[in-house]
Formats: C-alpha cells, structure tokens, sequence
C-alpha cells in the first residue's frame, strides 16, 4: 500500500482524540447547517464513544451546538431487543446522546432488531440512508476479532445491511452487561462492510492495550475478509484515532 492509500494514524490521550472527533462532528453539522442542508452522522455504541457523547452534549448545553440539521444511522442494533429494551442500542443512544440534544427523534436511525421480516428490515435501512443522500461522518469501533459494526471475520467487501451470528468473543465482551453470555444475543441487524464504506470520512477510534494488536493488523496487514477492519485500507478519508496503548 503506498504513501497516497495510506489511513491517517492520530495518537493522543483518549480525551484529546475525543475533543477533536467532537470538532470534526462539529464542524460537520456548522457546514451543512450554512449550505441549509442536513449532516448525516453514522454512530458506533459502546463504551469507546461515551466521552464523544458527552462531549457533544456539553457544546450543546453549554456552546448552543445545535443538532436540528443531523440525521443519525446507527451501526447495528441486538436481534430480539425492542426500542424500548434496556440493554438494546436505541436506549444507549437515548441514554448518551438523543434525549439530552435537539435531535429531532424522527431523523435518528437505528437497524430494527426486533424485525419481523430480516430481508425487508435490512432493505428499509439501506433505504433510508441513499434518501439523505448517504453518510457524511461515520464513527466505528474495532473488534477484538477485527469487526466493525457487527461485520465478524468472515463479512466479505461486498456485505449491505443483514443479520448476522455473532462470534463467540463479541459475545463474551458483551457478557458483563448483560448479567452473563447466557443472556447476550446470538444475532444482530448490522451495517454491511459496503454500506460502511460509502461513507464519506470513517474515523475508527481505539483505546486500551487489548486492540493494539487487532489495530496493527488492520492498518499494516493483508486486505481480507478474517479482519474486516482491512477493508478500510481502501477507503481514500479514514482516520484512526488511537490512545498510546493502541497504537503500541
């Protein structure tokens, strides 16, 4: 891979690299709002972004950010957790960022888990994300595996949004909130690798020790479907946003 393909690398403190992924959002929705047009932001769940959320709801609280002109597409929602559910991702998103900002709730999107039909869901939320003219800024995560989104080893370049199994040490990281691995979900509604990577920008944050070596492969290995975090090699503006211990 030459210097040209090469993702963007940041190393920093873990509420520096926040800070800035909020001004990056920030900037984003002050850009759009000027062309009187929306700022479709992609989201990640988990406990990597909680300081993020916290961050953009104190500019709003505080600096007045407004976030009437942002359209929000989550990564992935639980299969079997209504809306309503306490552990499902569409509380999270209350919980951390909707029910404390000015986001309209009809303009904030999350991938059903509680479908009745998988292939209508799916075909719904790639729907929805080409009517606002697709993603601006998408925000991931990284898996221990690799993933992103809910994409395990094995999600090909080509994937759209669909349901998925989720491996066996997604699972176990997810075990502590869910009172046990017994009572995490065995499949998700998630974004497809392709669905992902037609986002304009991509910013990956990473943080801790346990993703240094998951990160280094993704950004230094082999394109492949075992890392699927590899794909983002071929995406012309990602950044990665890495604390000390990630980057190694």
């Amino acid at each position: 891979m030459d210097n040209f393909t090469k993702p963007k690398v940041l190393v920093g403190k873990k509420a520096d690299l926040m800070s800035r992924l909020a001004d990056e959002v920030e900037m984003g929705i002050r850009m759009r709002a000027a062309e009187n047009r929306g700022f479709v932001l992609g989201l990640a769940t988990g406990s990597t972004p909680i300081p993020l959320y916290q961050e953009l709801v104190r500019r709003h609280r505080e600096e007045g950010l407004s976030f009437q002109n942002v359209i929000t597409f989550n990564l992935d929602e639980y299969e079997g957790l209504a809306p309503d559910h306490p552990k499902s991702y569409h509380a999270y998103m209350e919980k951390h960022l909707f029910g404390q900002v000015d986001v309209r709730p009809e303009r904030t999107f999350l991938p059903l888990g509680n479908y009745e039909d998988e292939s209508r869901a799916a075909q719904y939320y790639e729907a929805k994300i080409r009517e606002f003219g697709g993603i601006d800024l998408q925000i991931l995560g990284i898996g221990r595996d690799g993933h992103i989104g809910f994409n395990e080893p094995g999600s090909g370049r080509e994937t759209r949004t669909r349901r998925v199994a989720l491996a066996e040490v997604t699972r176990e990281d997810a075990a502590s909130g869910f009172g046990g691995i017994e009572n995490v979900p065995t499949h998700a509604m998630t974004m497809g690798v392709a669905t992902i990577l037609e986002a304009r920008r991509i910013i990956l944050i990473a943080t801790g020790e346990g993703k240094r070596e998951v990160v280094q492969e993704a950004i230094n290995g082999m394109v492949n479907s075992a890392v699927p975090a590899t794909f983002l090699q071929d995406h012309s503006n990602t950044a990665w946003y890495l604390d000390a211990a990630a980057a190694g």
